[in-house]
């Protein structure tokens, strides 16, 4: 009896697949039978690769945080001042944003659902630990206000979710001028 191998582009396309149905239907309505229709394999090919649907989303979210923080901290480096250690990572998340919608939509929505388990959740955050290490950094340092990392996540990181999502409806356009405009409101609400 053959050992059936994992083929890296299946399970690829049922992550797209994944990621494209949640994003234009919502996690509930993007049942097993969708996704293996849209990713063009028998739905028992999903089992293969994950144990259920929980599983497949789990995944989906910790490799697609796990690719936002990686081009996050690009061209990051410790050397450099808080505040400009801190733009470039602020930068490029904002650049992630614009340039990767699908899987900024699909984080976004990650956010606010129970979908994700804990221990998923958890290790997702992990990723983040590079800009935790840098506000404390600067808390240290007294140049960052003394204030709990979620409020600092809520008052620099969060709102690109918002001035993101209105450059995709154009209603606003992020142009130069307005990241320059919003990493420095960014910055201001949480420096000393």
């Amino acid at each position: 009896m053959a050992i059936r191998q994992k083929c890296d582009k299946k399970r690829c396309d049922l992550l797209n697949a994944t990621l494209q149905l949640v994003n234009n239907n919502g996690f509930h309505d993007a049942p097993m039978s969708k996704i293996a229709k849209m990713a063009a394999v028998s739905p028992a090919t999903i089992y293969i690769y994950f144990e259920n649907k929980q599983d497949l989303i789990n995944q989906l979210y910790l490799e697609t945080k796990a690719a936002f923080f990686n081009y996050a901290f690009q061209n990051f480096e410790k050397e450099q001042s808080i505040k400009d250690s801190f733009k470039q990572v602020w930068l490029n998340i904002a650049n992630y944003r614009l340039n990767n919608i699908d899987e900024s939509n699909f984080l976004s929505q990650c956010d606010n659902t129970p979908m994700i388990d804990e221990k998923s959740r958890q290790e997702g955050l992990k990723n983040l630990q590079p800009l935790l290490d840098l506000w404390e950094r600067g808390q240290q340092k007294g140049i960052i206000k003394l204030i709990s990392p979620y409020l600092l996540y809520a008052y620099t990181i969060y709102p690109l979710s918002f001035l993101t999502s209105m450059h995709q409806k154009e209603n606003f356009i992020l142009n130069e001028k307005h990241l320059e405009e919003a990493f420095q409101s960014a910055w201001d609400s949480i420096k000393l």
